[in-house]
C-alpha cells in the first residue's frame, strides 16, 4: 500500500511540474515560480501575461511546501536545485523581499522554507524576516491575534493558524500559544465545534466572519497538534480531538470523502491544506480520531475521479465528483486545485 500511495503522489509531481513549473520570466537561471494556470493560451501576448503575472504568493508557497513533501518522499538532487530555485524565484518574483502586506501570504511561505531547512542557503534569511513581520502583527484589538494584513482591522484563521505554526517552529512556544489560545477563545463556534473565518471590529462591538472554511479546521488543528507536541499541556490535545470531530461531522461525507467548496482560484488550495495537516495530526498524535480516515478516503475519492491525459493526471476541484481536461475557465486549469490533489496525495503516502 505504501509504494501504491507513492507512485500516486509521484503522479501528481510529474503532472504538476511539468504544466506548471519553469523559470521566473521563462529564461532566469537557476529560478523556479509556478505558472497560475495550464494549459496557456497559445496567443503571444497571453503568454507574455502568463511569464509575467498575476501574482499569487501563496500559491507559490504550497507549491514549495508539495515539492518538500516530495523530497521527503523520494529524495532526488534535481528537486532539491527547485526547491531551492523556488526561494529564489519567489524572492525575485516578489521584488527582492521576503514579505508583502498579508500576513497569512507570509507564514505560508515561511512555513514551507523553514520545512525545506538546508535545502537552500538562503532559509534562515527568509524565516528571520517573517517571523519577525508576524509578531509585529500581534496586536491586543479584539483579544490578540495577528490581522489578516498590514494596515486592515480583520484577524482571521488563516493568517493566526499557520503564523502560531511557524512561531512554535521557530522557538516562540509561548507567542504560539497564546494565539492559538485566541483562536479557540474567539473563533471556535460553540455549537459547531468548527473554526469561523474571523472577526472586524464594529461601532457596536465585533461583526464576525463565520463561513466555515476547510483550511481554517486544518491550521488550527496543526497549531493544537505543534503544541501538544512542545508543551505537553493536554489541551491542546484535547482542542485538536474536539476538532477533528466537528470536522468529519460537519465537513465530511459519511463515507469520510472531505467534499469540494470552491470553483478553483484561491479556494482550490483549502481542502489540501486541511489534508496535510489531518496527515501531520495522524502521524504525530496516531489515537486523534478521524484524521488518518479522513485522509485516506478522501486520497481514494480524488485518484478514482482523476482525468487522465498523454501527460499525466488532472484532478477535480470537488474531490466528491470526476475531473475534466480544464478549457479555458475550468477549475481544473488552476494550480491551486492541483497542488490540492498532490498536497492530499503525499498526506496519504506519509500515512502509509
Amino acid at each position: 500500500m505504501s509504494s501504491l500511495w507513492a507512485t500516486r503522489a509521484a503522479a501528481a509531481e510529474e503532472a504538476v511540474r511539468s504544466r506548471y513549473l519553469h523559470r521566473v520570466g521563462g529564461a532566469v537561471p537557476a529560478t523556479r515560480i509556478g505558472r497560475i494556470r495550464s494549459p496557456r493560451s497559445g496567443a503571444p501576448r497571453a503568454r507574455a501575461r502568463a511569464l509575467i503575472g498575476p501574482w499569487h504568493y501563496w500559491w507559490q508557497a504550497h507549491l514549495l511546501d508539495c515539492l518538500v513533501d516530495a523530497q521527503l518522499r523520494a529524495p532526488d538532487p534535481r528537486r532539491a536545485a527547485a526547491i531551492a530555485g523556488m526561494v529564489r524565484g519567489v524572492r525575485l518574483r516578489n521584488l527582492g523581499r521576503w514579505t508583502n502586506d498579508y500576513y497569512d501570504d507570509i507564514a505560508w511561505f515561511g512555513l514551507a522554507v523553514h520545512r525545506a531547512g538546508p535545502r537552500t542557503r538562503s532559509g534562515p534569511r527568509a524565516v528571520a524576516a517573517i517571523t519577525a513581520r508576524l509578531r509585529a502583527g500581534h496586536t491586543s484589538d479584539l483579544g490578540g491575534g495577528i490581522h489578516w494584513r498590514r494596515g486592515d482591522d480583520f484577524k482571521n484563521a488563516p493568517a493566526n493558524g499557520p503564523a502560531a505554526i511557524l512561531l512554535a517552529r521557530t522557538g516562540a512556544v509561548e507567542l504560539a500559544a497564546g494565539i492559538t489560545d485566541w483562536l479557540a477563545d474567539t473563533l471556535v463556534d460553540p455549537d459547531t465545534g468548527l473554526v469561523i473565518d474571523g472577526v472586524r471590529p464594529t461601532a457596536d462591538g465585533v461583526q464576525r466572519a463565520t463561513t466555515t472554511y476547510t483550511y481554517c479546521q486544518g491550521v488550527y488543528l496543526g497549531a493544537c497538534v505543534e503544541l501538544a507536541q512542545r508543551t505537553g499541556d493536554g489541551r491542546w490535545r484535547e482542542r485538536a480531538e474536539a476538532v477533528l470531530v466537528a470536522t468529519a461531522r460537519h465537513l465530511a461525507e459519511p463515507d469520510g470523502v472531505v467534499g469540494g467548496y470552491d470553483d478553483g482560484g484561491d479556494g482550490g488550495l483549502f481542502n489540501g491544506i486541511l489534508a496535510r495537516y489531518l496527515a501531520d495530526a495522524a502521524a504525530r498524535v496516531p489515537d486523534l480520531p478521524h484524521a488518518r480516515d479522513l485522509v485516506l478516503a478522501s486520497a481514494e475519492a480524488v485518484w478514482a475521479h482523476r482525468a487522465d491525459t498523454p501527460h499525466g493526471p488532472f484532478f477535480a476541484h470537488d474531490w466528491r465528483r470526476a475531473a475534466r481536461e480544464p478549457g479555458p475557465e475550468a477549475p481544473e486549469g488552476d494550480l491551486s486545485v492541483q497542488l490540492s490533489a498532490w498536497m492530499l496525495l503525499e498526506a496519504a503516502a506519509r500515512l502509509s
